[in-house]
């Protein structure tokens, strides 16, 4: 019953934002994981549903560990941060949405930018990879604040240790000079929405399988985080010391723990439905 109700509730909110501008049009992107057409698009990629999530794309600082590859590229991603494992993380995400609850999404992400057009207030939920590497300009803090406050919704994952910490953090206070940054009570709904998530660990990413450590740099304990709005609703959750895209991108790999797996597909289902439904 909860969730034939949050399927109404998802209609009733997608009418909500309307659709002031025609939506931009599906397309990929160059990642830094996959080459461009790598990843087969399913066949019903351009299916008209109610709902999908989309990726947000960023400029970025470039490297902050000082590493580089042999061609003389930033390991940490550089340019492509945002693409980080983009598209088979989105992909086996949506179907997870698909598969465990009735809202009717798209097979395939959408790619959004903070661009000064209207396109971003079609899509009611974002989320940026790696926001320890992000580079706000002046105008897309701006723009950011402007579609949180509107009721739009901002998930961030895969950023570990101090370095990333504080860059991510001084970028989130150029959105949000006046709001603080608190570790989201256990009580919250959002733990609870659909899963109870009361017992939550770190998820590691596709790095523990040659490193064996579930942190990265001095990352050691996973946090929950947020930063509310003025009527004590999550507008931005923040994953910090952990890795959902990779558990998500590699959820079909018997060499990738179910148990991290599953606890980022509960963790994405209740961070789904609440938007839909606060």
């Amino acid at each position: 019953m909860r969730l034939r109700n949050a399927s109404v509730v998802v209609l009733v909110t997608l009418g909500a934002w309307g659709m002031l501008l025609a939506q931009k049009p599906f397309r990929e992107y160059e990642a830094r994981e996959y080459r461009l057409g790598e990843i087969p698009l399913p066949p019903d990629y351009n299916q008209k549903t109610e709902w999908t999530r989309a990726r947000l794309k960023y400029p970025a600082t470039g490297t902050l560990h000082g590493w580089y590859d042999v061609f003389g590229d930033p390991v940490d991603g550089g340019p492509l941060n945002w693409t980080i494992d983009y598209p088979r993380s989105d992909r086996h995400l949506l179907a997870g949405i698909r598969r465990l609850t009735r809202i009717d999404t798209r097979s395939v992400e959408q790619v959004v930018e903070l661009d000064g057009t209207d396109d971003i207030y079609n899509w009611p939920m974002l989320y940026a990879v790696e926001p320890g590497h992000w580079a706000l300009t002046d105008a897309m803090a701006d723009q950011l604040r402007d579609y949180l406050l509107r009721g739009g919704f901002l998930m961030v994952d895969d950023f570990h240790g101090t370095i990333e910490w504080n860059v991510f953090r001084r970028n989130m206070q150029k959105v949000f000079p006046e709001r603080q940054i608190v570790d989201i009570d256990n009580k919250d709904p959002i733990f609870h929405v659909i899963y109870d998530l009361s017992d939550r660990f770190q998820v590691p990413g596709w790095q523990w399988s040659i490193s064996h450590k579930t942190y990265e740099y001095d990352g050691f304990d996973p946090h929950w985080r947020a930063v509310y709005d003025d009527h004590g609703r999550v507008m931005v959750a923040i994953c910090h010391n952990m890795d959902l895209g990779d558990a998500w991108e590699w959820s079909d790999d018997p060499r990738y723990p179910e148990k991290w797996a599953g606890l980022a597909y509960r963790i994405a289902v209740n961070y789904v439905m609440y938007d839909l439904t606060h």
